[in-house]
């Protein structure tokens, strides 16, 4: 007998409501944390409110994971309909405890949950739960998939150009001294996610060189890899990840490039006008 396999993930893979509704996933949404209350992302604000509202912040935000009683509350009811299990993609465990919480919910609602630290965020979370529900839906074994999709976090990838150092200074990861530094010299950093951690991979003066860093990062894994596509990831700046999509398409005409939105909890830390890049290798 096949099992009910419920699908579960948070706010961090964004993913668009249509994807949502197609592939019946549940969302556990994360907060941000503004001086007037916390917000449920994609439930208590629009991306174009919470922006609105990080320009005119007079106390900067900060970003919680979802209540432990919201993951059991959910896993009683997915119980109740039946489910056998459920597979919970969530975002890198070095971000957010929102996976450890997965599990205690588990033991919590004694109802069996394959809970997967994506080691990232955003775009590759969207795959994983893609390539599961096709595997799923092929009758392959949960625990099969589980694995599969455990080994798609080693071959993830996500960079991204932060537009300025000021949001990553209220937030507490770079110095007042080196955010000043960066945006009078126009220095740019980019960041990428690294064995689940979040970590400074290059500093260079101008987006341009910026931009380049990452594209070669990406050239490097298609010459070894299989990328069939590759997403533009962006903070509220579709303008310029539309370009460098074009950019991407003049090199690689027949790769498939999709533009994305992050999080708004990564805006939170990297700040309106980012950009970056991500993909899976195959």
């Amino acid at each position: 007998m096949d099992k009910k396999v419920a699908w579960i993930t948070d706010t961090a893979a964004l993913l668009d409501p249509t994807f949502i509704e197609k592939h019946n996933i549940y969302v556990l949404p994360l907060n941000i944390v503004f001086e007037d209350g916390a917000f449920k992302e994609t439930i208590d604000m629009t991306h174009e409110e919470f922006y609105d509202k990080l320009r005119t912040a007079t106390v900067h935000p900060k970003t919680s994971q979802p209540p432990i009683g919201e993951m059991v509350q959910l896993y009683e009811e997915l119980k109740a309909k039946g489910y056998d299990c459920a597979v919970a993609v969530h975002v890198s465990s070095e971000l957010s405890g929102t996976y450890n919480s997965s599990q205690t919910a588990s033991k919590m609602a004694n109802f069996k949950v394959y809970s997967i630290d994506s080691k990232i965020g955003s775009y590759p979370m969207v795959k994983m739960l893609e390539v599961g529900k096709q595997m799923i839906e092929a009758n392959h074994d949960v625990e099969k998939v589980v694995a599969h999709i455990e080994n798609m976090t080693n071959n993830s990838e996500l960079s991204f150009i932060p537009s300025s150092l000021t949001q990553l200074h209220k937030s507490g990861r770079v110095s007042g001294t080196q955010a000043f530094l960066s945006n009078l010299l126009n220095i740019k950093v980019v960041i990428s996610f690294d064995n689940a951690k979040v970590v400074m991979k290059e500093k260079v003066r101008a987006n341009k060189r910026a931009k380049t860093y990452v594209m070669n990062l990406l050239r490097n894994d298609m010459k070894i890899s299989k990328v069939p596509e590759v997403a533009v990831i962006n903070c509220n700046n579709t303008t310029d990840a539309r370009t460098w999509k074009e950019e991407l398409l003049q090199e690689f005409p027949k790769l498939k490039v999709i533009v994305l939105p992050l999080s708004a909890c990564v805006g939170v830390h990297a700040g309106e006008g980012t950009t970056g890049l991500s993909w899976v290798r195959y």
